[in-house]
């Protein structure tokens, strides 16, 4: 996945989930966040950012913040990046687990949910839930960095899926390079670990993979090892 108009910047504050001010050009100017997840231990004073200049009429915003270094690490924050990533993915065959399916959907309900992705590989047919990660600590991967009631019932709904005949797949993609493992966050939503836990255990597959990010790309990379 490629962006254009990126341009760098430095973090000052964030006021709330939705928007930051940022210096760019020797300017504070407010910017769009495309995450609103809590992203407390990236978005700190004087980070380097890199934010994808798109002014519009419909929008408040001239810009859009894609990503943050962290160290000499790329870390891509945009929340609509992973849907778009696997589902890309899926079809080149980049994921281990999937030949190129029959039919693949996006955005297909099921039950309270909707869950990102459907497929139909004769004879299965399934969804996949797909979940961004950005939370990294000592070279493991996290996921969630705030609590999430949401994501909780997308784990049990997809288990309730797969008793009721379809497959389930739910993919953590670690929007960053150099981690070696991922786990769920059991300190910051322990229903949430628990949850993942009981899927794992009833037939869901969980799968994780990190990816190659640059201040205007992000691209699926490799498999990383899973620990409940």
């Amino acid at each position: 996945m490629k962006y254009e108009n990126i341009v760098k910047g430095k973090f000052i504050e964030r006021p709330n989930r939705f928007v930051a001010f940022v210096e760019i050009g020797g300017k504070r100017t407010m910017v769009h966040v495309k995450n609103t997840g809590r992203c407390k231990e990236l978005l700190v004073p004087g980070a380097e950012v890199y934010l994808q200049h798109a002014p519009s009429s419909k929008r408040k915003t001239d810009y859009s913040m894609i990503s943050v270094k962290k160290g000499e690490l790329f870390i891509n924050i945009d929340s609509q990046a992973p849907n778009h990533v696997v589902y890309e993915a899926i079809l080149s065959e980049k994921i281990h687990m999937f030949k190129k399916p029959d039919l693949l959907k996006k955005e297909v309900a099921y039950g309270t949910s909707r869950f990102d992705l459907y497929f139909e590989s004769y004879p299965h047919k399934g969804f996949i839930e797909v979940k961004g990660v950005t939370l990294e600590e000592n070279g493991t991967a996290m996921f969630p960095d705030a609590p999430t009631n949401r994501g909780t019932r997308h784990v049990l709904e997809i288990m309730d899926a797969v008793k009721a005949g379809y497959q389930g797949f739910i993919i953590f993609l670690i929007q960053m390079k150099g981690v070696h493992s991922f786990i769920p966050n059991n300190i910051t939503d322990p229903a949430f670990s628990e949850a993942l836990k009981q899927a794992s255990e009833n037939n869901v597959k969980i799968l994780s993979y990190d990816c190659n990010v640059s201040e205007d790309s992000i691209e699926i990379s490799e498999s990383v090892s899973i620990s409940f």
